[in-house]
């Protein structure tokens, strides 16, 4: 039966379900409650599936309906045209800074003294936008390519972030491969796993898709 209570008394399934549920959310109220601090995250996505970016711009463009003044630096993609950079430089430009500092991937450029000098460019232009308060949440993209290969000293970058970065700003840094350091001093690791990707079957990236 699926009636409240059963002709015996005892509850029934939807009595019991509610019951349950009445349980979880005052076990999960409690847990609220005590939740109460706020301060500026620093967050990492990294892993080798696909979406570190996109759900790093996913919390960009939760900062830009809220208002909340917001910037992007990316690291390594170059001057490809990409839906969240046309979108936010079309739109949201008031809102959102939006700077692609690098020049392609590394086995693209290959020049390494080049893609250091852009890389350092790069981290200069991301200090900048952290330390200026106004800036609620400021992007990273691909940042741990460069400090993987390092282009980026991964000592100062931690530094920076314990030392200079406001108390409110959030950063979020992307890129597979981050290193450890980096983990260490995160308030929230997100790994994305590759279980089926469409290029190993010969689909090339999409627009709409990646980019």
């Amino acid at each position: 039966m699926t009636e409240e209570t059963q002709t015996d008394g005892t509850p029934g399934d939807d009595g019991r379900h509610a019951a349950k549920m009445a349980k979880k959310k005052a076990a999960r109220d409690k847990i609220m409650s005590t939740k109460t601090e706020e301060k500026g995250l620093i967050v990492v996505h990294t892993g080798k599936g696909k979406g570190k970016s996109t759900a790093a711009f996913g919390m960009i463009f939760r900062c830009i309906a809220h208002g909340m003044p917001c910037a992007v630096v990316q690291f390594i993609k170059g001057g490809m045209s990409t839906g969240e950079r046309d979108l936010i430089e079309s739109r949201f430009s008031d809102v959102c800074q939006f700077h692609t500092m690098g020049e392609g991937f590394t086995w693209e450029t290959q020049d390494r003294s080049r893609d250091i000098e852009m890389a350092q460019a790069a981290w200069a232009k991301a200090k900048e936008l952290i330390r200026d308060p106004a800036n609620r949440m400021v992007l990273l993209d691909e940042i741990n390519i460069a400090l993987r290969y390092d282009y980026i000293d991964i000592a100062e970058v931690v530094a920076f972030l314990q030392t200079e970065k406001p108390e409110m700003t959030h950063v979020v840094l992307t890129g597979r491969n981050a290193k450890d350091e980096l983990i260490e001093i995160a308030d929230l690791v997100t790994e994305m796993e590759l279980v089926k990707h469409p290029f190993r079957s010969g689909i090339k990236a999409q627009i709409g898709v990646e980019f």
